[in-house]
């Protein structure tokens, strides 16, 4: 299967800049896997959409405001940390743009007298070395939100609530779970007193999310690694479901990336089990994978060419997606990660 496959055109003026105004109100593309009528709705209505007797799992990772400007060899330099490499928060591996100004042994100057040693690079990637412990306080005080390069404004103080969902809980992602930006207390609250149970995983988003696949054949592409964690009531709440024969609906690609990458199969014909702890994961989900422990799921729009369309490919057939992106620009739908969903359910 080629990459180019997976290329297609999403006019300009179609890409969210801002969200709506009220999350809920987000538009939502209703479509059965494999293929089939295509419904229009609003993300509020899923409550009524929804199996009665579905499992819900959601990622409750939160977006650091990892991204830190400053100047270096004469030049402004942007720089988006990505994962400590020690528990004193000194050393980080980041991307740096232009690369060109990080060069190994120059430091960075950056906000408010902080400073980094470029300790190794490797393309626009570079391990810094800090001037003291860069934590998740620190970011608060002087991070940026790390908006996708296809939002083309700077951030403000709404992103920082907005960027983020409202059950966001372990710090730790440079992106956002972007499905999960459109539930609101009330909406969750009606999901519950419709009887359809909830749990949390944690899947820290890297920003491979927004890299697109570079190689001529989907299978050649080498995927990013993102650090996962599956508490043990998920576990046992999910097995339980799948067990029973219970719906299991995924909120956004990253819940689906840790649920199937957490699952283990049963011996001969029987039962799997979703298996708690923490962990990481290179898995890449592409057509021909056969899904184990997700059975709908909710999800933005993605770009062309990356890893999360052609997650969404191999979860309801590559055609019928791509006749569905068609219908959304028809239809004047928001893409991006401030724009509408879809929901692919059974």
């Amino acid at each position: 299967m080629k990459t180019r496959d997976f290329c297609f055109e999403i006019p300009s003026e179609l890409i969210a800049q801002t969200p709506v105004a009220d999350r809920q109100t987000a538009r939502l593309l209703c479509m059965p896997r494999g293929g089939g009528a295509l419904r229009d709705r609003r993300v509020v209505d899923l409550p009524d959409l929804l199996p009665r007797d579905a499992l819900m799992v959601f990622n409750d990772t939160r977006v650091r405001p990892c991204r830190l400007l400053g100047r270096a060899a004469g030049g402004r330099v942007e720089v988006l940390l990505l994962d400590p490499l020690d528990s004193s928060g000194v050393s980080w591996t980041a991307l740096a743009a232009p690369a060109r100004r990080a060069r190994e042994g120059v430091l960075l100057q950056l906000a408010d007298g902080l400073t980094a040693e470029v300790v190794l690079r490797e393309g626009q990637t570079v391990r810094l070395r800090f001037s003291q412990p860069v934590t998740d306080a620190a970011l608060e005080q002087y991070g940026h939100v790390p908006l996708p390069p296809y939002i083309r404004r700077t951030d403000c103080d709404q992103d920082r609530q907005r960027y983020q969902t409202v059950y966001a809980g372990r710090s730790g992602s440079a992106a956002a779970p972007t499905a999960g930006l459109h539930f609101t207390p009330e909406l969750l609250r009606r999901i519950d007193r419709r009887g359809i149970e909830r749990c949390f995983v944690t899947l820290h988003v890297g920003l491979g999310t927004f890299q697109p696949i570079r190689s001529r054949l989907v299978t050649e592409h080498r995927m990013h690694r993102e650090r996962y964690r599956v508490p043990d009531a998920t576990a046992k709440a999910v097995t339980r479901a799948r067990r029973a024969g219970r719906p299991i609906v995924a909120v956004g690609t990253t819940s689906v990336r840790t649920l199937e990458s957490a699952w283990t199969p049963g011996r001969g014909d029987g039962p799997g089990e979703l298996i708690a702890g923490a962990g990481d994961t290179g898995l890449f989900i592409y057509p021909g994978y056969q899904f184990r422990a997700v059975d709908e799921m909710v999800t933005n729009f993605h770009t062309p060419q990356s890893s999360l369309i052609v997650m969404v490919a191999a979860f309801a057939g590559r055609e019928a997606i791509l006749a569905a992106y068609d219908h959304a620009v028809a239809e004047r739908y928001r893409f991006f990660s401030y724009g509408d969903a879809m929901y692919l359910h059974q």
